[in-house]
Order: structure tokens, then C-alpha cells, then sequence
């Protein structure tokens, strides 16, 4: 009988320390799988499209979040993070501690993305974007520093596609030459000339029109600055970006009722 009682209670041991029992390691629920690529970029694309409520792209940079994998990256899950990264990490309501980790995020994205195809103006073009913006909030810190970086990347996005984001390279450039002036060598005219450019290729880019009003006015120029800021109030913008509209006709309209 003893023998017995020695065998089961020698048994039980044994389930606990070779991890067989009910509470083992081995038998955890295991880790959930990340969803499909195609089936997160559907889902977050149609909560994107709706991002004139904030809320909606907050959620589909969370969804988009959750496919990235780090064992198997996609491009197109990189580059598109970075997008929505940069327009969470950008709105104005969005505090600067909350905006730099979004946009740390996505600035490594946008670098993935470069690095999986260099060809491609995706990675390069948010990028800098990022980049950009980091630097309109930090400007001592990363401003300084990024704009070598910033203009090269746009640079590389033209030759590319300079038609990439309704020409938004170009007009990358003129705000680079806007906010570097008298220290790093940037001109409004310069600026003029980077944003007439920018119409040239795509003349339905509002943020475009309100950033040559912005240009015009700083040159002293206000007929034509009018001509543009009155432009962003009356055109029709195409439904995809109806929340960019929307931010570009509000700052267009203040500077009418401010500068004029």
C-alpha cells in the first residue's frame, strides 16, 4: 500500500515539474495571431476615410498597428502607418508629448518603408513629412538639424513622382524655404517659387493655395495672397480629403479676417 501511494504521489511531481499538469506553461492560451495585412489595411482605410472625426483615425492607426510585424514586414503597411501617424501626430489638438510618441512611431515606419523599396516615393515622402512636423514642435531640438534631411527626401520624391500627394513635395519645399528664412538661407521668394510649381503639377491641393497666400503675404503681395486664400474657401475638394479641406479653409478664412 505504501508503495502505491509513494508511486502517485511520485507521479503527480512529475506532471507538475515536466509542465504536463492543468496550470503548465505549455498548455497557456498562446499568443493571438496578427491580423492579415489586406483584411487591417481594408479595416483602417475605411475607418481613415472618415478621419474629419479625429477618433476615426485614431482607431485606424491602432488597427493598422496591430498587423505590423516585425518578422515580415509589407510596405504597404509601413507606408500607410506612417501616413496616419503623421495625420494624428499633426492635428493641432493633439498635445506635444502625445505627438511625439505618434510620431516617433511613424517616422521608424517611413523608414522601413524607404529601406523595403527605395524606388517607391511613399517611404521618403512621409518621411520627411514627419520629420517636418517634428520640427514645427521642436524646433531647437530636430528643426535645426532636419532640414538637409527634409529637402533631400522631398527632392528624391520628385524624381520619383513629382505629381505623388497632389504635388505636396513641391510644396514641402516652399514651407522648408518659409521657415528657414534668416537662418538657414530660405527666402519667400524661393517659397513663391517652390508653391507656383507645386500649381503647376496639381492645382487642387488646398493646403498648396494657403500656403502661397501664406507666402504672398509675408512678400508683401496682397492682391495675389487674397487670390489664393479666397481660392481655398470656394473650391471644391475631392471627397478623400474632405478633413484636410476643412483645416486649410479654416486657416485660409482667419488670415482674410486678419490680414485684410
Amino acid at each position: 500500500m505504501k508503495i502505491l501511494v509513494l508511486i502517485v504521489l511520485l507521479f503527480a511531481f512529475a506532471l507538475v515539474f515536466t509542465g504536463c499538469g492543468p496550470q503548465s506553461v505549455a498548455e497557456a492560451e498562446p499568443a493571438a495571431a496578427k491580423p492579415a495585412a489586406s483584411e487591417a489595411l481594408e479595416k483602417s482605410a475605411a475607418l481613415f476615410a472618415k478621419r474629419i472625426e479625429l477618433e476615426n483615425a485614431r482607431k485606424a492607426l491602432k488597427t493598422l498597428a496591430a498587423a505590423r510585424d516585425p518578422e515580415k514586414r509589407d510596405f504597404t503597411v509601413e507606408w500607410t502607418f506612417a501616413r496616419y501617424s503623421y495625420f494624428v501626430g499633426s492635428r493641432k489638438e493633439i498635445d506635444d508629448t502625445e505627438a511625439e510618441k505618434i510620431l516617433s512611431t511613424g517616422i521608424s515606419a517611413a523608414r522601413i518603408a524607404r529601406r523595403l523599396k527605395p524606388d517607391r516615393p511613399e517611404g521618403h515622402f512621409w518621411f520627411a513629412a514627419i520629420l517636418g512636423e517634428q520640427s514645427k514642435r521642436s524646433p531647437v531640438t530636430v528643426g535645426v538639424i532636419s532640414t538637409g534631411k527634409i529637402r533631400e527626401s522631398m527632392e528624391k520624391v520628385i524624381e520619383i513622382d513629382p505629381r505623388y500627394q497632389g504635388a505636396s513635395a513641391y510644396d514641402a519645399l516652399g514651407q522648408v524655404e518659409m521657415g528657414t528664412r534668416g537662418m538657414a538661407g530660405g527666402s519667400v521668394e524661393k517659397a513663391i517659387g517652390y508653391f507656383r510649381k507645386a500649381l503647376e503639377t496639381d492645382n487642387e491641393n488646398s493646403y498648396t493655395h494657403l500656403h502661397i497666400g501664406e507666402a504672398y503675404l509675408a512678400a508683401g503681395q496682397k492682391a495675389e495672397a487674397r487670390k489664393h486664400l479666397e481660392y481655398v474657401l470656394n473650391m471644391k475638394t475631392h471627397p478623400d480629403f474632405q478633413a484636410e479641406h476643412a483645416e486649410s479653409k479654416k486657416d485660409a478664412q482667419k488670415l482674410l479676417d486678419t490680414k485684410f
